[in-house]
């Protein structure tokens, strides 16, 4: 379902979380990898930014933030509505192992010689989106785990966006491939 502005919510259907058992993700093949970020504006925003696209899973490195006071007000209750998943940067290379095992692509989104860029990257339906930590991005031995690196063509002096925007680009930029290729005749 896309949302219009137009309709109401509450004339949709009841928004309690605990009478809500309709919501199914509208990409669940598509998971978002935020372990390695300990901000949690950043946090937040990214859970809001997955709610809003229809992400199958979030994952986070502890499922604590989703108490924080401030995850509660940027993430406006999409907590309550997206699938979360809680990976520890311990078992972060075994669970990227699992979805590849399961036909996941591990697409990291970083700034590396062989990067792809991203208006030129094809994301396979069943994709697994990695974003680096705020300062360091995504080390050097998770490099070495992913298929593939996509970035952001980038032309100011800023060396790169904050970590919720490039999630909030990436993730669109999935959605917006995956929509065009189902309404192809």
């Amino acid at each position: 379902m896309i949302q219009k502005k137009i309709t109401p919510w509450e004339t949709m259907f009841d928004v309690e979380p605990e009478n809500r058992t309709d919501l199914v993700p509208s990409f669940p093949n598509l998971t978002l990898v935020a372990s390695l970020i300990d901000r949690v504006p950043n946090l937040g925003g990214l859970c809001r930014t997955c709610e809003i696209l229809g992400v199958g899973n979030f994952v986070i490195s502890n499922k604590k933030y989703l108490k924080d006071k401030d995850f509660v007000n940027l993430s406006v209750s999409s907590h309550n509505w997206v699938p979360i998943s809680e990976v520890p940067l311990p078992t972060l290379k075994s669970f990227l192992d699992e979805q590849r095992s399961s036909g996941f692509t591990i697409v990291g989104i970083e700034q590396t010689s062989k990067s792809i860029r991203l208006e030129d990257f094809n994301f396979p339906e069943k994709t697994v989106l990695m974003l680096g930590n705020e300062k360091e991005g995504i080390p050097v031995d998770l490099l070495q785990e992913l298929d593939v690196c996509v970035e952001i063509p980038q032309h100011g002096l800023i060396r790169s966006f904050n970590v919720h925007v490039t999630g909030a680009l990436v993730l669109w930029e999935y959605v917006k491939k995956q929509i065009k290729s189902k309404n192809k005749p």
